[in-house]
């Protein structure tokens, strides 16, 4: 891969080189030339399976996932590895192919950096069976996406994107991924200004759309704070 532009701050820097490692590493030639997780999962020792294989899980954990708490989850590797050492990775079925492979690509990242997770979080599912996720430090889960998005969504390319006049909607669908983590890389690459000033049509029906999802959000709430106190006079 020949030489590329470079991110403007320094961490930035040490992310874009950090997934430029790693493009190199799945035989990318391009800056622009699209990744795809799932190619890598085997290579970071992870085997992504359908979430309706899991077994162990009451038909109430089941229902809540996938219902209520599937805003809640995106993803996660299972501490046990399987007796052939590999671990399994899960993805939220609720969630498009863009949005899983931001996740997936976080999980490689977690490995190629030489991530370990510091503590366990239990859930109790039923009497018998329970799920064991991953927390990592702060500091981790930050380089583990921010290297994600670099290596799905390279700096030189976006760069080269914005100059010939692409959009958020083409550039996401050139690389497989969603328009907000495009947007993401161009807001944390210093791109966005550059980017405002070449679609400002766009980028405000992007905070309008951002502004009413707040609205939205902060309506219920509300109505959630509502229903809690008229429960607790009852």
């Amino acid at each position: 891969m020949s030489k590329a532009l470079l991110p403007p701050t320094a961490k930035g820097r040490k992310y874009e080189q950090e997934a430029r490692k790693i493009r190199s590493f799945a035989g990318l030639k391009r800056e622009d030339d699209p990744l795809d997780p799932f190619a890598l999962a085997p290579y970071a020792g992870l085997l992504v399976v359908d979430f309706n294989q899991i077994e162990g899980l009451s038909e109430q954990a089941r229902a809540h996932l996938l219902g209520d708490g599937a805003k809640d989850w995106s993803g996660g590797t299972f501490t046990r590895p399987l007796p052939n050492g590999r671990q399994l990775v899960i993805l939220n079925p609720k969630h498009g192919h863009q949005r899983h492979h931001a996740t997936l690509m976080e999980e490689v990242c977690h490995v190629f950096l030489g991530h370990k997770a510091n503590k366990l979080e239990i859930t109790k599912t039923n009497d018998q069976g329970k799920i064991v996720a991953r927390d990592y430090d702060d500091s981790d889960e930050e380089e583990a996406y921010a290297v994600g998005a670099a290596a799905l969504v390279p700096y030189a390319a976006l760069h080269r994107f914005i100059a010939i006049g692409k959009t958020t909607f083409q550039i996401a669908q050139h690389f497989g991924v969603s328009r907000q983590l495009v947007i993401f890389r161009m807001q944390i690459s210093m791109l966005w200004p550059e980017y405002k000033k070449r679609h400002p049509v766009e980028v405000e029906q992007y905070n309008l759309a951002k502004s009413r999802e707040a609205a939205r959000s902060f309506e219920k709430l509300n109505d959630s704070a509502d229903d809690v106190g008229k429960a607790t006079k009852a």
